[in-house]
């Protein structure tokens, strides 16, 4: 029913007592202002003012708008201050899902640089296989997701930020003396491995490489979680296939070893993804570029990819 801008010119001639007065003030032409405010007598359907010799008096009705529309703008002043002010400086919360092979790497530094830009945003950091954090996105339980392999949903805005290569992975005094890589794929079938169970996106990968080219993986354990995996593997129980960054500190160490698999390699594609569903927010825009940034920081560093 009000038009804001009607409004505003409607106190202001209100608080000058003059169409001229008012007119020089707001920087519009008197006709201007006469028809704004007769369109807004028009709305209401009652007689705002009236001018007699001296300037405008208003009518009771003009009283009483006059109360309701200053306490209008000041809302909307208001408002748009306390806006401006969130845009500068967020605040609320923020929820990003990643993989555990990821978090290992990505988590510490993401969230101390997402931190120093946002100390009023509170983020939480929840880890899952990738399927369970394309569903979690879906249903807005998370509002960004790092995962491996999504499929092309309608509802899904993913880009791709990493091809991961997986590698095979031993005990340092390695058991079953492969020697010094890279290694064909078919060792796989040859030696103990220690693989996750499916429906693991991990194993459905391995699965569909390895059965394309005829390789039987000979699984001697199967665990679903990364640490009690590396564990196994430090311990010299098997061999595992994983991402470089979930055990580079452990190479580092001298813990564990690892090989380049050829004939085939083995490859995913790591995503960042949000959801049509939700509204794309400073603070959101501002994460998934952070992610970005940090991703290609942690290769320069060696940390995702062995160094040559």
């Amino acid at each position: 029913m009000f038009d804001l801008r009607q409004l505003q010119l409607f106190t202001a001639v209100a608080e000058f007592g003059s169409f001229s007065r008012a007119a020089v003030a707001l920087s519009v032409s008197q006709p201007v202002l006469s028809r704004q405010i007769k369109a807004l007598e028009e709305s209401v359907g009652i007689a705002l003012l009236y001018r007699n010799g001296r300037g405008i008096v208003l009518t009771e009705a003009g009283k009483l708008l006059r109360d309701y529309a200053s306490a209008i703008l000041e809302q909307v002043s208001r408002a748009s201050t306390e806006l401006g002010a969130l845009r500068s400086n967020p605040r609320g919360t923020i929820a990003l899902g990643m993989p555990p092979s990821v978090g290992v790497v990505l988590t510490s530094p993401l969230v101390q640089h997402f931190h120093e830009q946002f100390p009023q945003v509170s983020m939480r950091v929840v880890e899952g296989f990738s399927g369970h954090l394309l569903e979690w996105l879906v249903m807005g339980k998370i509002d960004v997701a790092v995962l491996y392999n999504a499929p092309r949903m309608n509802n899904l805005l993913s880009e791709p930020i990493l091809r991961d290569e997986l590698f095979l992975l031993g005990a340092e005094n390695d058991p079953s003396k492969l020697g010094p890589g890279p290694v064909d794929a078919e060792v796989v079938s040859r030696i103990p491995m220690i693989l996750p169970a499916r429906p693991h996106g991990l194993r459905v990968l391995l699965d569909q490489i390895f059965g394309s080219v005829g390789i039987e993986p000979r699984i001697e354990v199967e665990v679903e979680a990364m640490p009690s995996t590396l564990r196994l593997v430090e311990a010299g129980m098997g061999y595992t296939i994983l991402s470089y960054s979930s055990c580079h500190n452990l190479v580092a160490e001298g813990r564990i070893k690892y090989w380049r698999i050829q004939n085939p390699s083995i490859e995913r594609e790591l995503l960042l993804a949000t959801s049509t569903q939700r509204p794309t927010t400073t603070v959101i825009r501002a994460l998934t570029t952070l992610i970005r940034e940090e991703v290609r920081a942690l290769r320069k560093m060696g940390i995702w990819d062995p160094k040559p």
